[in-house]
C-alpha cells in the first residue's frame, strides 16, 4: 500500500490533511508513458503558447485559494507568495511568447553549393525537444521553481511533456497547481498527461532513473542534488541534468566602499540575509568587510538591522534543526566570534544573525572549510580582511556560485577598465559566479532575457540557466537535415518561410 503524503503547517509542526500518495515504481512507469505518449500533441507552437497562457490566466484567477494554501504549508506569508505568483504567471506568458516567436529554434539555412571545397549540399538546421522531462520541486519557491513554475513552463514552451516530482513541504500546492495545469491543457485542446505530479522519495529516483525520461531539472541541497545527477549520469543512456544545488554567494565590500557608505551596507546586507528568513538561494553567505574603523561601523549597522529583524518560521522543522546545528558547528571553530548569535528563536522559529572571523583563519583550510559552504536560513559570515592579498586568497577558496557581489567606492565604480584594483576584483570574482552585481545585494533574481541564473559547480550541474528566455535551451537538441525535399521538411525551414519564424540563411539573419 502507497504510504500518505501529508500537508504539513510549519508554524506547528503539525499535520493538516493528507492530499495524495506517494507513487509506486509501477505508478511512475505509468505516468512517464502517458506523458511520452502524450508529446505529439505539444507539437504545434501555437498550442504550446495556449497552454502556457491559459495556466497564467487560472492562476491568476484563483490567486487566493492558491496563495492561502501555500502560505498554509511554507509559512512564507501572503505578500511574498503573491508576488512569487506574479512571477509565475509572467514566466508563463513570457515562454509563450518565446514558443510562438520561435526564435529559439535557431533555423539555419546554407543552400547547396557546388563551386566550394569541398561543394556544400543543402543544410537546415533547427532545433527539436528532447521528449519527456523530468522536474524536481523547489522547498523555498512552492509556485516558480515548482510545477507551475519555470522548468515547467520552458520545458513545455520547448515541446515536452513534464513529469513533476512535488516538493514534501509543499503537497497540497503541489496538487492544487497541477489540477490548475490540467484544466489549462483541456482549455488548450491538449490532453492532460503534458503535465503529471508524482510524490515520494523513491519515486524521485525512479522518475530520474526512466528510460523514457530525456531530461532532468533540479533546485535543492547539494546532497540531494549531486545523488540524482549521478544517478543521471549512469544511466544506460546517460541525460542531461540541469541542476542547482548550493551557493555561498560571496561578497566583496572596498575599503573605499566601507569608508563611504558603512551604515547603508550594513543595513542592506541585513536586508539581504534574512529576506524570506534567509532561505533564499542567492542569500549572501560570506562578505568580505575590511578590518578597521570604517569595517567596524559596517558591523556595527549590520548589528543593529539584524537585531531589529523579527524570528521566522523555516519551511520546515528539519531545515530548521539543520540550521541550529549548523550555526552552532560554525560558531564553536577557534577565531570565530557572534556578535548577533543566529539560531533557535522558539520552539518553531530562528532567529538571524551573523558571525565574523579574520580572514587567515578562512584561508587556512582544514575545519575552517566549513565556513565556506552554505549553511540554509538566516545567518552569513563576516570575514575581516587587511587588504587585497587577502581577499584574493580567500576567494581562492570559496566554490561555485550563483552570484558574486563587489561593493565599490564611487571613484572606483567611475574608473576605466584595465588593471585598476576594481577591475581586478571584478576579474576574480567572474570564474566563481554566474551572476556578477556590483553594489547591490544579490536577493532577487529579475525574469528577463539576459538573466544567467547558474554557476559553476557546486552552483549548477551545467552552464545553462533557470531563470530568463534562454532557460528554454536545456531542453532542446540541434538536427541538421541534408538535402531533404521541401516537402519532408518542417515548414520552420522550407523556402519561404511559412512558418515566419526568425532564420539565418546563407549566413544573413533574417526576421
Amino acid at each position: 500500500m502507497s504510504a500518505p503524503v501529508w500537508s504539513v503547517d510549519p508554524r506547528t509542526g503539525n499535520r493538516r490533511e493528507q492530499v495524495a500518495t506517494e507513487a509506486t515504481a509501477e505508478e511512475v512507469d505509468t505516468t512517464v508513458r502517458a506523458a511520452h505518449a502524450a508529446a505529439p500533441a505539444l507539437a504545434e507552437r501555437a498550442q504550446r503558447a495556449r497552454l502556457l497562457r491559459a495556466a497564467a490566466d487560472l492562476f491568476d484567477e484563483h490567486v487566493d485559494k492558491v496563495v492561502e494554501c501555500a502560505d498554509a504549508e511554507t509559512a512564507l506569508g501572503p505578500g511574498r507568495l503573491s508576488g512569487e505568483l506574479v512571477r509565475t504567471t509572467y514566466q508563463l506568458r513570457a515562454f509563450a511568447d518565446i514558443a510562438e516567436a520561435g526564435d529559439f529554434l535557431d533555423a539555419r539555412i546554407d543552400h547547396a553549393d557546388p563551386a566550394l571545397t569541398p561543394p556544400r549540399p543543402d543544410l537546415r538546421r533547427w532545433k527539436v525537444p528532447l521528449g519527456v522531462v523530468a522536474v524536481y520541486s523547489a522547498s523555498n519557491f512552492p509556485l516558480a521553481f515548482s510545477v507551475p513554475g519555470g522548468d515547467t513552463a520552458s520545458a513545455l514552451a520547448a515541446g515536452c511533456p513534464v513529469v513533476v516530482k512535488a516538493h514534501p513541504d509543499h503537497p497540497g500546492t503541489s496538487e492544487l497547481s497541477a489540477a490548475l495545469l490540467h484544466r489549462a491543457a483541456e482549455e488548450a485542446g491538449l490532453p492532460p498527461e503534458v503535465v503529471s505530479v508524482v510524490h515520494g522519495f523513491d519515486a524521485g529516483v525512479e522518475l530520474v532513473r526512466h528510460p523514457l525520461v530525456a531530461a532532468a531539472g533540479f533546485t535543492g541541497s547539494v546532497r540531494g542534488g549531486r545523488a540524482l545527477y549521478d544517478a543521471a549520469a549512469a544511466r544506460p543512456r546517460p541525460i542531461p541534468f540541469h541542476g542547482e544545488l548550493g551557493s555561498l554567494n560571496p561578497v566583496v565590500v572596498s575599503e573605499a566602499a566601507a569608508a563611504e557608505r558603512a551604515e547603508e551596507i550594513g543595513a542592506g546586507l541585513a536586508g539581504s540575509m534574512t529576506l524570506g528568513v534567509g532561505q533564499f538561494c542567492t542569500k549572501p553567505g560570506l562578505v568580505l568587510v575590511p578590518a578597521g574603523e570604517s569595517g567596524d561601523r559596517l558591523v556595527t549597522s549590520l548589528t543593529a538591522a539584524v537585531s531589529d529583524t523579527e524570528a521566522g518560521v523555516m519551511l520546515d522543522h528539519r531545515m530548521r534543526d539543520a540550521f541550529v546545528g549548523g550555526v552552532r558547528e560554525r560558531a564553536e571553530l577557534e577565531g570565530v566570534q557572534s556578535p548577533v548569535t543566529p539560531g533557535a528563536g522558539s520552539e518553531h522559529t530562528v532567529s538571524g544573525g551573523f558571525l565574523t572571523v579574520d580572514a587567515e583563519h578562512v584561508t587556512s583550510g582544514g575545519e575552517y572549510d566549513l565556513l565556506l559552504e552554505e549553511c540554509f536560513g538566516p545567518v552569513t559570515v563576516i570575514v575581516r580582511y587587511g587588504d587585497a592579498a587577502q581577499v584574493s586568497a580567500v576567494l581562492a577558496r570559496v566554490p561555485g556560485s550563483l552570484t558574486a557581489t563587489a561593493h565599490l567606492g564611487a571613484a572606483e565604480a567611475e574608473a576605466d577598465g584595465g588593471d585598476g584594483g576594481a577591475a581586478r576584483l571584478l576579474a576574480e570574482l567572474t570564474p566563481l559566479a554566474g551572476r556578477i552585481l556590483v553594489d547591490g545585494w544579490p536577493t532577487g533574481v529579475a525574469v528577463a532575457p539576459a538573466q544567467q541564473h547558474g554557476g559553476p559547480y557546486p552552483a549548477t550541474t551545467s552552464t545553462s540557466t533557470s531563470v530568463g528566455g534562454t532557460a528554454i535551451e536545456r531542453w532542446l537538441r540541434p538536427v541538421a537535415y541534408q538535402n531533404a525535399p521541401q516537402p519532408l521538411l518542417p515548414a520552420e525551414l522550407r523556402d519561404g518561410n511559412p512558418a515566419g519564424v526568425p532564420r539565418t540563411v546563407d549566413g544573413v539573419r533574417q526576421s
